[in-house]
């Protein structure tokens, strides 16, 4: 690296840092005033737990607003050089725009692997020790304390009512079954099922029908095609899986289509996190960078803060479409941050034609 590649890579990285910490800051304080989980993981854990889960509940946000943190940072650090006439200097020089990028790109795309591998399991590893997901609150249309479960297996379909989990996943505690057609009875109580080999097993059991008296049941078993893995994460959140947890789920394989999707959105959004950042510093390069006649870059900034946040939105929508089957997960994963990609080098081609 040139003395110029590390001067851009200087001022981009110290406003950029600078932007980051700001943004983790007031995401910090945000979650410090959730005074009542701040209670109940230091009742349970100590106060300095409390004020550490605090920590990483904020660095989980800020990995979340990187793409128009970076923005507003790399925009920030191109105004500085710009400002000292660092970058006259450089474009004068005979030094293309494309060469000056160069430096912060490898910097941003090096970054982005460390806070996708490192970062974000570190912080949901310890998140999900101090405070997880309860069971059956992953999604916001399930009752508190219910755990529903829809299962297949053997060409037998039915769904599963549990209040209580074991960790895992693998043993559900206060169950009760439903099915519908055939000569089963249609209603099945336990005190607890177990998951063993390709079937759900309840040591005793209670299976009532409208037309005859409760019977009771020894050892009974349901088939299912659902794996341990599968189940666990079918009780919790996604956000509670690290990128390792997740991959090694989908090796094994899971059956369910909608975990599948939910699972495979959330490893491909960590993976493509390089090229969203790479593209917001694509636009601010775009954005900032060119040449104009005047000194003001009130309009500049704005536009591409504008588009950094259009770009955060498309991905978080593409986000949650990915994570529910609407889209295919690589698609939703890769397709925004491509898009920013094109805008931004669609823009500097624009402006740098002819003067590179």
């Amino acid at each position: 690296m040139t003395r110029i590649d590390w001067l851009v890579l200087k001022r981009l990285s110290s406003r950029i840092g600078a932007t980051v910490f700001i943004f983790y800051g007031l995401i910090a304080l945000v979650e410090s005033l959730d005074t009542w989980r701040f209670t109940v993981v230091s009742e349970q854990a100590g106060t300095l737990m409390a004020i550490v889960m605090v920590a990483m509940s904020a660095v989980r946000w800020t990995i979340k607003t990187l793409p128009v943190t970076v923005l507003m940072g790399a925009i920030l650090g191109l105004a500085d050089l710009k400002a000292r006439h660092e970058l006259t200097v450089i474009k004068a020089s005979g030094i293309s725009i494309w060469r000056a990028v160069r430096a912060p790109t490898i910097a941003v795309i090096c970054i982005s692997f460390v806070i996708a591998l490192g970062a974000e399991t570190a912080s949901t590893q310890i998140n999900r020790g101090l405070y997880p997901t309860p069971p059956g609150q992953a999604a916001l249309l399930t009752p508190p304390g219910e755990i529903w479960l829809e299962q297949e297996g053997e060409g037998q379909r039915y769904v599963m009512l549990a209040r209580s989990m074991a960790p895992g996943g693998t043993q559900l505690g206060d169950v009760t079954i439903f099915r519908s057609g055939g000569d089963e009875a249609p209603r099945i109580e336990a005190p607890e099922a177990l998951l063993e080999n390709g079937h759900w097993r309840l040591p005793i059991a209670t299976a009532r029908t409208a037309s005859a008296p409760p019977e009771t049941l020894r050892d009974y078993q349901l088939p299912t095609s659902s794996t341990p893995g599968e189940i666990s994460l079918k009780l919790a959140s996604t956000e509670d899986m690290t990128f390792f947890d997740l991959a090694r789920l989908l090796q094994s394989g899971v059956a369910d289509p909608s975990v599948r999707a939910a699972a495979n959105m959330r490893l491909l959004k960590l993976l493509a996190l390089p090229l969203v950042l790479s593209g917001s510093l694509f636009i601010a390069f775009a954005f900032t960078a060119g040449y104009r006649r005047d000194t003001s870059l009130g309009p500049a900034v704005l536009y591409g803060i504008v588009l950094g946040f259009v770009v955060f939105v498309i991905t978080e929508m593409a986000d949650r479409a990915g994570s529910t089957g609407v889209l295919d997960p690589t698609f939703a994963a890769v397709g925004p941050a491509l898009v920013a990609m094109v805008i931004g080098v669609t823009v500097l081609l624009h402006k740098e034609d002819g003067r590179t």
